[in-house]
């Protein structure tokens, strides 16, 4: 199956800015250095929701070109998504249940665990780790999965909806579902749903953007080479500086549902013939689920070495915090390699086999 352009450096970016985004925190929570005084260092959570939007971009479009064709198997599209997601996702939560319950204590550094082991088997195995995440804070290593738990809702609720309608009506049924949904989600009595971030509109608003270019509509935006530039420059400047950082928050996030949406489709289909072909960001890309999954773990044994070797402690601010920043993504970017390599790619391999 041919990859649109761009996306793979995309997600690459959008994964550094998460590691970015949480390098900070956790050196300030444990006394260490730290440097945050840039907007890049606050866009971890947009660029979480960027993901969101390329996903479902991608799995719409994948849905409704498979649904034309008369190929759309729901059983074949929960495999292929289990084989991606699963291996790595139960993963990380065994190792961060370890981590937290078995491997703090037996090196004798506090952390207080405010869970069972039922409850956490029962939020995070039944894809609420959102929930999971904002009750009980679990440590930064099972809090990333809630990002994880937002796609798997919306994949248990996305294919059998979109396999009972008509193909014609898939446009309508998802801009009335975008558009009720971002209602409801910002309304006063479903507070609920922004207290555990059931961020769905975010999907959404990625897979009527893909359904208008399958359907022809969204051919005016190539025909002048300036469109691209109006979209992707206020997309690089939402996250490198503070100029959109509108006010109150539902409109912030309306107006980031449209740049993102956008600006995903200016790289796939409006690009204007500039297209990314470094090999090395293409892999970085293609590993950025798991730059996602381990940066947290990789970032807190960097921490730890700072915080335990003496040769670590005695290096001035400066350089204690560029070799925090080195040190955590070369790590991160071994790991990640290694687990898509000798891990990921086995599931990858039979999850091709599901494809039609």
């Amino acid at each position: 199956m041919n990859r649109l352009p761009n996306l793979d450096p995309l997600r690459f970016f959008l994964a550094s800015f998460v590691l970015l985004f949480h390098l900070p925190q956790l050196s300030a929570n444990q006394g260490l250095p730290y440097f945050d005084r840039l907007p890049i260092f606050h866009r971890g959570l947009e660029a979480v929701y960027m993901f969101f939007v390329l996903s479902g971009f991608l799995i719409i479009r994948l849905i409704y070109r498979a649904k034309i064709r008369d190929a759309f198997s729901i059983k074949d599209f929960y495999i292929r998504r289990i084989l991606r997601i699963f291996p790595l996702y139960y993963l990380i939560l065994g190792f961060g249940l370890f981590f937290y319950n078995v491997l703090l204590p037996f090196l004798n550094i506090p952390f207080e665990i405010n869970y069972t082991w039922k409850e956490a088997f029962f939020y995070n195995v039944f894809f609420l780790p959102n929930v999971f995440s904002k009750i009980y804070e679990p440590g930064g290593i099972l809090e990333i999965l809630w990002s994880i738990g937002i796609e798997e809702q919306f994949y248990l609720v996305i294919a059998p909806l979109l396999f009972f309608i008509n193909v014609e009506w898939v446009l309508r049924v998802l801009s009335l579902l975008l558009l009720g949904y971002f209602i409801l989600y910002w309304s006063d009595i479903f507070d609920v749903l922004r207290q555990y971030t059931f961020v769905f509109f975010y999907l959404f608003s990625g897979g009527v953007i893909a359904i208008l270019e399958e359907k022809k509509k969204l051919e005016f935006l190539k025909g002048f080479a300036a469109i691209p530039l109006i979209i992707c420059v206020p997309t690089l400047l939402y996250f490198v500086t503070d100029f959109f950082m509108i006010e109150p928050l539902w409109l912030r996030s309306l107006f980031t549902c449209l740049l993102f949406g956008f600006f995903i489709h200016s790289l796939a289909f409006n690009n204007r013939g500039i297209e990314v072909n470094n090999k090395i960001l293409h892999h970085f890309g293609s590993i950025s689920y798991g730059i996602y999954m381990f940066h947290a773990i990789v970032l807190n044994a960097v921490v730890f070495l700072f915080l335990k070797l003496e040769l670590l402690q005695n290096l001035n601010e400066t350089l204690t915090i560029i070799l925090l920043h080195l040190l955590t993504f070369a790590g991160t970017l071994f790991i990640a390699h290694l687990s898509y390599t000798y891990f990921e790619l086995y599931f990858l391999k039979l999850k091709n086999k599901f494809r039609k």
